[in-house]
């Protein structure tokens, strides 16, 4: 029934405005667009969190009522403000030749709910000829069916307003049977969580006589989107544990590696390699995600992974996201392996801004099988590029790839092993929501030698002296031997670093988003111009480094920098992952609120790699009361990214802090929160794994099946399996 068009229940006329500005076609397309938040009467909103330019609904009391006339080019153009508050704050709604009906209602002390797009006119917030409902004007029906129950307030945008979604709504429940709605949760299933069912719950959330009612439909919308979550990724795990790959037995080249080591490995490396030998060692093809700390050793991790497979003559294919990374990673696995074994393995790197011949010779190599380890950019998954026999794939910092680009890389082998690698901690609950259908390994232990990294706040707004202190440091280092790195979001003026995890600027600030010229963003060039004439820096060696330059201008200043040819490096964001300079020892971000928590946990692991300790300063305007200003204090009261990763989540939704996986898991949820709801989430999980084992296919939950089928690509692949 969900999916029966839209104008089958409500006019063309009336669903014209959904159909062209909410993109809805269907009934389940208005029933899932559910309400923001509900509002009994009398409650009123906290004017607080509202931003220019955000189109809102408000809950509010009016408190003043104002009306001029004035004659322009000989017209009266009567001009009204009604002021309403939420009880602290007040706004402004301004109208131009109200009807004398419609005056005659907006009187001080009424209630209502105010829709329309914020703007700021002399330093006071005001909406402009906003739509409104108070709640004395709704009928009978109406005031039975909402007002004393919850009122429900929608996402709304300019040209729809709540208000019209609210009475279309309430149109389309009153034509429509829910009952008919078909169950994605199974009916035991169901009975033995107590949850109501999908259609009657649905209903429930758009009107909801009590706050009890309200909590009963919101949990069984959430088992419903968990269970075909969970139900997606268990059908996938089961269908890769069906497949058939070449087992890669631990042999001599892994024992000849671990006993030149002029190292100890960490608890944790230990425990994972077992694991990941297991794996490797089977008969299906591995599918694991290792997650660590900035410097907990992953590559480490994945380059004893290759000695393995590499024993029995297959080939491993490293995919980074960077030049940059991918150089670092073929240079630090060559000096790895020593003389001897990387003679043996022949590693080769392989990037599309390498010279034709170079490029040409690496391809080679990799696919005469010569090679056993190639590393690489975007460049090795194309279809020039072929290897021999393909037993590992390894994919760093995989968010950074999309579903296709992943499956095309391991469509280069048959069955291949895949071991996924994050330096971004991803929360428990997220890794369980989003990677369910892999094997989740974490390093959290460190390599000895590590020194820890002492990071501090440096407040502008609360003394703008520090500044010249902050570079006084940074000469300090530079003058004791060692290296800087000084980090903005932008290249150019208003040019953000393409893939950087920016923020918009925090409404606490000095201006709000949309009240005019956003506040700058430091950007590399001019900081670099302001840098050359700080006097605590004269005579120091500074470079630049972007996502804008050329691989090869990137790769000869990351050479110079690392060979100590460069003293101080004012870079975005391209130096998050993978650049390693042991001589490293401080950082500056500057507009540090303006970066994600986990991106910044990120630019803080290139400084204190060597034997001296590092020191990261976080730059910001923004007050230390604001959203924006805790972030920062956050990430300077801990080291544990882990930790950082919980604190972003419960700031930010799910798909802000980890980005999409784009397999349209993530984008999909409307109620789950997987920050709030491990308890259903976890339930969710023992249900869809107790399904598949006595259903494998899900033929006897056909809802269900075709549930799991639409959420991702490769869930409807492997329901089509035999």
């Amino acid at each position: 029934m969900l999916e029966r068009e839209l104008t089958t229940v409500l006019s063309k006329e009336a669903a014209k405005p959904f159909i062209e500005h909410l993109g809805m076609q269907t009934i389940g397309d208005l029933l899932w667009h559910l309400p923001r938040r509900h509002y009994r009467r009398g409650d009123l909103t906290d004017f607080a969190d509202i931003e220019v330019g955000e189109f809102v609904t408000l809950a509010a009391r009016i408190t003043n009522v104002a009306s001029h006339t004035s004659y322009p080019r000989g017209k009266a153009l009567q001009r009204t403000i009604v002021t309403i508050s939420d009880g602290r704050r007040s706004l402004d709604l301004v109208f131009f030749n109200l009807k004398r009906f419609q005056l005659a209602k907006l009187v001080k002390g009424e209630s209502g709910m105010f829709s329309g797009t914020v703007n700021r006119f002399n330093s006071k917030l005001q909406l402009q000829h906003p739509e409104w409902e108070l709640f004395d004007d709704l009928d009978d029906s109406q005031q039975n069916a909402w007002v004393s129950g919850l009122v429900p307030v929608y996402p709304a945008t300019k040209k729809v307003s709540s208000l019209s979604i609210r009475k279309a709504v309430r149109t389309l429940l009153e034509r429509v049977d829910l009952a008919e709605v078909t169950d994605a949760v199974p009916q035991h299933v169901r009975e033995s969580h107590g949850l109501m069912r999908f259609g009657e719950a649905l209903g429930a959330y758009h009107v909801a006589e009590s706050d009890e009612r309200l909590e009963e439909a919101k949990r069984a919308l959430k088992w419903h989107e968990a269970l075909q979550l969970q139900a997606s990724l268990v059908v996938m795990r089961e269908f890769t544990r069906r497949l058939a790959s070449t087992a890669r037995p631990v042999g001599a080249l892994l024992a000849e590696f671990d006993s030149r080591l002029p190292f100890d490995l960490t608890p944790d490396q230990h425990q994972i390699g077992d694991q990941i030998a297991a794996d490797l060692d089977r008969q299906h093809p591995m599918h694991r995600l290792v997650q660590g700390e900035v410097g907990s050793g992953k590559t480490m991790v994945a380059l004893r992974a290759m000695l393995q497979v590499a024993e029995t003559g297959g080939q491993s294919i490293m995919l980074a996201p960077t030049e940059v990374l991918a150089s670092q990673h073929f240079r630090s696995i060559v000096d790895s392996l020593g003389p001897e074994l990387a003679a043996k393995l022949n590693p080769v790197l392989i990037t599309g801004q390498q010279p034709a011949a170079e490029r040409k010779r690496s391809a080679l190599a990799a696919a005469s099988g010569q090679s056993l380890i190639a590393v690489g950019t975007h460049a090795l998954i194309s279809k020039k590029t072929t290897f021999a026999d393909v037993g590992l794939v390894v994919i760093d910092e995989q968010h950074r790839f999309g579903v296709g680009q992943r499956e095309a890389l391991r469509s280069k082998g048959v069955e291949p092993h895949t071991l996924l690698l994050t330096a971004t901690p991803i929360p428990r609950t997220v890794a369980m929501t989003v990677f369910g259908d892999l094997d989740v390994s974490e390093l959290r232990t460190m390599p000895a030698g590590r020194t820890p990294i002492g990071t501090h706040v440096v407040s502008e707004r609360q003394s703008p002296g520090l500044m010249a202190r902050a570079w006084q440091r940074v000469g300090e280092e530079i003058a004791d031997g060692r290296q800087a790195f000084v980090v903005c979001p932008a290249i150019e003026p208003g040019e953000a670093e393409r893939g950087a995890d920016l923020l918009s600027a925090d409404p606490a600030g000095a201006e709000l988003p949309g009240a005019g010229a956003q506040p700058t963003m430091a950007d590399v060039a001019t900081t670099l111009e302001r840098l050359r004439h700080v006097d605590a820096l004269r005579g120091v060696r500074m470079a630049a480094l972007t996502g804008a330059m050329s691989a090869d201008e990137k790769d000869a200043v990351m050479r110079a920098y690392a060979a100590g040819d460069i003293d101080l490096l004012v870079a975005t964001t391209v130096i998050e992952v993978g650049v390693n300079v042991p001589n490293a020892t401080v950082m500056v971000v500057l507009d540090a609120d303006r970066f994600g928590l986990s991106q910044l946990h990120q630019l803080r692991g290139r400084v204190g790699r060597g034997e001296h300790p590092g020191l990261c300063l976080l730059v910001t305007s923004a007050p230390p009361t604001s959203t924006a200003g805790e972030r920062v204090a956050a990430l300077a009261a801990t080291t544990d990214g882990f930790a950082i990763a919980e604190f972003d989540l419960a700031q930010r939704h799910e798909g802000d802090v980890l980005g999409r996986r784009q397999s349209g898991v993530v984008s999909s949820l409307k109620v789950l929160r997987v920050g709030e709801d491990a308890d259903i989430i976890r339930e969710a999980r023992i249900a869809a794994g107790e399904l598949i084992e006595d259903d494998p296919l899900l033929e006897r939950t056909p809802t269900l099946r075709q549930a799991v089928a639409a959420l991702s690509a490769e869930a409807r692949v492997a329901l089509q399996s035999a």
